[in-house]
């Protein structure tokens, strides 16, 4: 993703935008799948400068929507007469001139339309404003003639502002009804309230945690280069347990102290994280930050939007779609593990959360800081050529050693006939147990088992109208497709043929090995991780217990390897170190690599030393040897150099084209058709149709293109000379993914 200051194509901004032209004529964008905005009639144009929130009639509906900036490249203008006119500008803060410029920019590097990407910013719906009639008290002065305890304790818990009447009752412990007398009686006054109250106002000269004399040399780094005119993406490069988070929050605390209305994003790639940040963040700061993602409530999320919008909540804590929030002064945002795959969106507007926010401070001239203990090849290579700047972090905070990471050859010392640990992995359990620690058996596979089969006529268990297996849990007695999300019992008789008992699992999921963790350690306390098992809040309470000790195994996928500490662990078993490398996905290597050093990377976090096993039968695959040898640098050198050679990102560009339909002769013929209409370019190929590596999906058949590009050629303008050439017959749907990062 080419987004830096260098590179950026739109030099139109919002702020540059011309008064609305025609006397009472503007432009309205709708949160709708619309490519532009539209022209519009006010009474006036006072007042209704590009950002203003308005209502008017689209089509047969009333909607909300905003004036946008002209723009150069737009169509000529519609007649006066035939404009309809804008109905109310609405009571709202502006939209800030840097948002709509971000969404420009989005909808033109993604090539979805301009009004999808206004739905990311207006995703709360209603939140412009907030429900009427909401009542509040507040003490009128007045005593009633007969007083109890419960109104001794209503009207003293009134002095501390107004409040509703649950708020409250449930502060002074009285019921609803106390209230209500004591406002009938005189006592407690009435008085509209915001349900939205603003966010506590962070401070940053609140002291922080004791940093080490490495870690203050990475903060003043951070704080000098973030400090510059025009400032480059920064690169946090620290090993695990280094004390990231508390060199970045000097950042954050440096740029919510340049200017009483700044704002700071910090982005978290997994919502398990964003609770225990949030602690994290109100003891640094002594204010409670904005959260935002998806467990949030329709009120929560109201709440947030507002308060981003009017500039009160200057401190935002979130998934990728905060990105989107539409910030007054955005001044710093931090992408926190910033190689997790979490961060692309796949659904929607496809985008990568970590190259948007790199763009979003481009446009804005901020600061951008990256942190990783595993950065992305695309991030090093960045910083190798001079776009990125680094600090760096080389040593875990208080001492802690890195752990030992070793590998088991399967081949060798395979487990027993049924089993799924080896003899050597089974002893470092034993042997961590028996010093008083935890262990960590880590398969990044959800479930009992990947695949159901009958072993009498050999057919594979399938979710309806798709080519995806349903894989067993056996806790639930289901059989579920990870993809579609069709769930059904296990049933007694194979559906082909009919054979009772039949049905075998094959291969191993985390309750497999929680089944066989059972078998071996039957005293030990135990708990399985994994998102199928629990909500939100069941995760937190295991992630809770296991940092404090009261889990002896913990059998965990993927969400154990983000970030967590547990000061107890020193030993982590990979069950399967070969699972990501099969499948032939560009970055199989280097995924394999993050993820499995971020999983060893759980021992040994505190005092006591840790180390790893890694279950492999290719043990040679030099991404396993990187691991074992600690070589991370040697490792990103030979993955460059391999991309290079082959042009491949990020020394070269990719885009995915997507073609389904539940008509499969219209699907084939349309993607003949796009066959056909290939342009021929100099230093660009296309590359299919080929069936999508799951070709039958929830109905629907599916073909893939992949266009390839030298970095230097204009990708998204190539695909769009190719696409208009190409007729899509209505019942086919296109999905143009720039940047791809899966290819199912």
């Amino acid at each position: 993703m080419r987004a830096n200051a260098e590179t950026m194509r739109d030099t139109r901004t919002a702020a540059d935008a011309p008064a609305p032209r025609d006397g009472g004529r503007v432009k309205v964008l709708f949160p709708l799948p619309l490519y532009k905005a539209y022209d519009y009639l006010a009474e006036t144009s006072a007042g209704l400068a590009p950002g203003v929130w308005v209502r008017a009639r689209f089509g047969p509906n009333r909607l909300v929507g905003v004036v946008w900036p002209a723009r150069e490249d737009e169509e000529p203008a519609v007649e006066p007469a035939k404009l309809k006119p804008i109905e109310a500008a609405l009571d709202a803060p502006p939209l800030a001139p840097a948002v709509m410029d971000f969404v420009d920019w989005v909808a033109a590097y993604t090539m979805f339309p301009r009004g999808s990407v206004l739905r990311l910013v207006m995703r709360s719906g209603d939140a412009l404003a907030p429900p009427e009639g909401l009542v509040g008290y507040r003490p009128a002065g007045a005593r009633p003639a007969r007083m109890t305890p419960q109104r001794e304790a209503v009207l003293a818990a009134a002095e501390g502002g107004v409040l509703s009447a649950r708020a409250l009752a449930a502060k002074a412990g009285a019921s609803e009804s106390v209230v209500r007398a004591l406002a009938a009686a005189g006592a407690l006054a009435p008085e509209p309230i915001d349900p939205d109250p603003p966010f506590p106002a962070p401070d940053p000269d609140r002291p922080g945690k004791a940093l080490s004399p490495e870690q203050q040399a990475a903060a003043r780094r951070l704080i000098d280069l973030i400090a510059r005119e025009k400032p480059r993406p920064v690169l946090l490069d620290g090993v695990t347990g280094a004390g990231k988070t508390e060199v970045y929050l000097e950042a954050v605390a440096a740029a919510l102290r340049a200017a009483p209305d700044a704002q700071a994003l910090v982005m978290l790639p997994e919502i398990a994280l964003t609770l225990p940040f949030l602690k994290r963040i109100a003891e640094r700061f002594g204010a409670e930050p904005a959260a935002w993602h998806s467990d949030l409530g329709a009120a929560q999320r109201r709440r947030v939007w507002r308060r981003v919008l009017d500039g009160s909540a200057r401190l935002v804590v979130g998934a990728r779609s905060a990105l989107f929030l539409p910030y007054r002064n955005l001044r710093l945002i931090v992408v926190d593990e910033e190689h997790e795959a979490a961060y692309k969106q796949e659904d929607g507007v496809i985008y990568q959360a970590r190259d948007m926010a790199v763009a979003r401070g481009a446009l804005g001239r901020f600061p951008v800081v990256l942190a990783s203990a595993t950065p992305s090849l695309e991030t090093v290579v960045n910083v190798d050529q001079g776009r990125y700047e680094m600090a760096r972090l080389e040593a875990r905070y208080g001492g802690a050693r890195l752990p030992d990471i070793a590998l088991v050859d399967m081949r060798r010392e395979p487990p027993e006939p049924g089993r799924w640990l080896s003899p050597p992995l089974a002893q470092g359990v034993d042997e961590a147990l028996a010093a008083g620690g935890q262990a960590l058996l880590f398969l990044n596979r959800r479930g009992y088992a990947p695949l159901t089969i009958c072993r009498r006529c050999g057919s594979r268990m399938k979710a309806p109208d798709s080519d995806t297996w349903l894989v067993e849990h056996r806790f639930e007695n289901r059989l579920v497709c990870h993809h579609t999300g069709f769930s059904m019992p296990k049933p007694e008789a194979c559906p082909v043929c009919n054979a009772v008992g039949a049905l075998v699992a094959c291969g191993p999921g985390v309750e497999r090995v929680a089944e066989e963790a059972a078998e071996r350690w039957p005293q030990a306390r135990r708990a399985v991780l994994s998102s199928d098992a629990a909500g939100p809040a069941q995760i937190r309470a295991i992630l809770d217990a296991m940092r404090d000790g009261e889990i002896d195994i913990l059998i965990a996928t993927q969400l154990v390897a983000k970030g967590h500490h547990f000061p107890n662990l020193v030993f982590v078993g990979v069950v399967d170190a070969d699972m990501g490398l099969a499948g032939g996905d560009l970055r199989a290597a280097e995924r394999t690599y993050q993820l499995l050093s971020q999983v060893a990377g759980r021992a040994g976090r505190a005092e006591r030393p840790g180390r790893a096993l890694l279950q492999s039968f290719s043990p040679d695959a030099p991404v396993l040897q990187a691991l074992a040898s600690g070589d991370r640098d040697l490792f990103l050198a030979a993955e460059a150099e391999s991309r290079r050679l082959t042009g491949s990102p990020p020394y070269g560009r990719f885009a995915a084209i997507l073609l389904r339909s539940r008509n499969e002769a219209l699907l084939k013929e349309a993607a003949e058709r796009h066959r056909a209409a290939v342009p021929r370019a100099d230093g660009a190929e296309v590359w299919g149709p080929a069936p999508a590596p799951i070709y039958r999906l929830r109905g629907e058949t599916r073909m893939r293109f992949l266009v390839k590009t030298r970095r230097d050629i204009d990708i998204q303008a190539y695909v769009r000379t190719w696409l208009k050439r190409a007729r899509l017959p209505g019942a086919v749907r296109r999905v143009v993914d720039i940047d791809p990062y899966t290819f199912l």
